[in-house]
């Protein structure tokens, strides 16, 4: 047998037909579609880059490995895990998701239980109410259960597009988690690779102060022969002096960017070291691929997008002001059961219901809500500025990867060229002096030319190196190899 009266039914039924009416309804404000921003056809130099296909969506892949560095590797999974920039990223990312719940709940109506007892007396010297019938002291229990409804019927789309709204945000979120940890990585992957550099460096360097001392050792035991004068013997000092000055420079270097390690994987300091090696890694090469890809890879061009759109769906947001609101009052209890004993309290005749509805509209409010959709319109409109001026920043890097590299290979060659030839002056200059032929000065020179050499060559193709993680983070990450 239904407990449900005929007015009970009428009521359920204007609850579901405003539901409807409330989803099915038109939204205001702009729907939103991406501006176009203009994009030249190709990067300039075109060769040798190859066209490659990625996506903002899909996965950046792990484009470290690609230096094949087991050491590397291993920090950039340890940087993963306990750098704090990033934990803080995954919260908000979290938060963001959670707030589109939130607001997603306010297009459905909002059910609470309800239960009150009460136990009171009712005076007799109360105003009486009719005076023929005079008032009586009673004490009674009053028991009420019940459901309670509250819903704000989204007549003209406030509620969606404030949904869309925190949709677009949860979505930046996830777009700035991405770049986040793009970031992290590129800054880690550089820092390393700056120690390797530095490696280099002071393996170049170390080995000419071991040859230099020799060469002191040399000319002290000719200057005690009386074949050396004190001049050559007084240079070779300043020079072997200054070697091993900048040798302790580049030791106090390469600890700053060991330390800025630790702190990029989660580790203190003081308890983190990495071995010295001096061998290059392999230099892997980079799909460019067309400058419209960056609309769809770059995770810091994606949050700029999403800002847009949760922008414009804030003008949405700020012109449904204009309209009214229309809700279910919030009866307490919209349907329950009253009675003064708990045994009949269940009982058809103890049931009881009320629905009603709420209608409100702004007739003057001084001109807020104009200046409110005015406000909204300014912000997409800024929005729409730093999405383009963000896409043009990123063409911008990637076109200064793209050259840098090019310049940087040409350099290198040069630089591995010039090593070559001060190394044979360097022999040539040092066996005519061993021979009386030349003067200790010559010597002196080649051999400041040929580590002058050495430490550029080292330089440049360290600098090869972070110009190619500047390149990758520049085009949003990982790459797709085309055959």
């Amino acid at each position: 047998m239904s407990f449900l009266s005929d007015g009970q039914r009428n009521a359920r039924m204007a609850l579901a037909v405003a539901t409807v009416m409330s989803a099915s309804g038109c939204a205001v404000g702009p729907d939103y579609h991406r501006p176009a921003v203009e994009t030249p056809a190709a990067w300039q130099p075109v060769q040798p880059w190859a066209a490659a296909a990625p996506r903002d969506a899909a996965g950046k892949g792990r484009w470290w490995e690609s230096f094949n560095d087991e050491v590397l590797n291993r920090l950039v999974a340890q940087a993963w895990a306990g750098n704090q920039s990033l934990v803080v990223s995954a919260a908000r990312l979290e938060q963001a998701r959670s707030e589109v719940t939130v607001a997603k709940s306010y297009l459905y109506p909002e059910i609470g239980l309800s239960a009150d007892a009460s136990r009171g007396k009712i005076s007799a010297n109360r105003p009486l109410s009719s005076y023929s019938v005079p008032n009586q002291s009673t004490v009674q229990n009053d028991f009420v259960v019940g459901l309670t409804v509250n819903y704000e019927f989204d007549l003209f789309g406030r509620v969606r597009r404030q949904v869309e709204g925190y949709r677009a945000a949860a979505e930046q979120a996830a777009a700035d988690f991405e770049n986040t940890r793009l970031l992290l990585t590129a800054q880690l992957v550089s820092d390393y690779f700056t120690v390797r550099e530095l490696d280099a460096e002071i393996d170049v360097l170390k080995t000419s102060l071991a040859l230099e001392r020799d060469a002191l050792t040399f000319i002290s035991s000719r200057h005690a022969l009386g074949f050396a004068t004190g001049l050559d013997l007084a240079q070779q000092q300043s020079l072997v002096e200054n070697s091993a000055a900048q040798f302790e420079l580049l030791e106090v270097e390469r600890a700053q960017n060991e330390h800025a390690i630790a702190t990029l994987i989660g580790m203190p300091a003081p308890t983190f070291s990495l071995a010295p090696v001096a061998e290059s890694a392999r230099l892997p090469g980079v799909p460019v691929g067309v400058p419209s890809d960056l609309l769809q890879r770059r995770p810091d061009v994606a949050a700029a997008e999403r800002a847009m759109a949760g922008a414009n769906a804030r003008i949405g947001v700020a012109r449904a002001a204009y309209f009214p609101t229309i809700q279910l009052l919030p009866l307490v209890p919209g349907f329950g059961w009253e009675s003064a004993a708990v045994a009949s309290l269940f009982d058809a005749p103890s049931q009881l219901w009320g629905a009603g509805l709420s209608g409100a509209q702004t007739l003057f409010n001084a001109g807020r809500t104009g200046a409110n959709v005015r406000i909204a319109e300014q912000d997409y409109a800024a929005a729409v500025a730093t999405y383009r001026q963000t896409v043009l920043g990123a063409m911008e890097e990637v076109e200064n990867g793209i050259t840098g590299l090019a310049a940087l290979e040409r350099a290198g060659a040069q630089a591995d060229a010039s090593v070559r030839s001060a190394r044979r002056a360097y022999e040539i200059a040092n066996a005519r002096y061993q021979g009386g032929v030349a003067i200790y000065l010559d010597v002196l020179t080649t051999q400041q030319t040929l580590l002058g050499n050495q430490r550029q060559a080292v330089q440049i193709h360290g600098q090869q190196f972070l110009t190619t993680v500047y390149l990758v983070k520049a085009l949003g990450g990982g790459w797709q190899r085309t055959t």
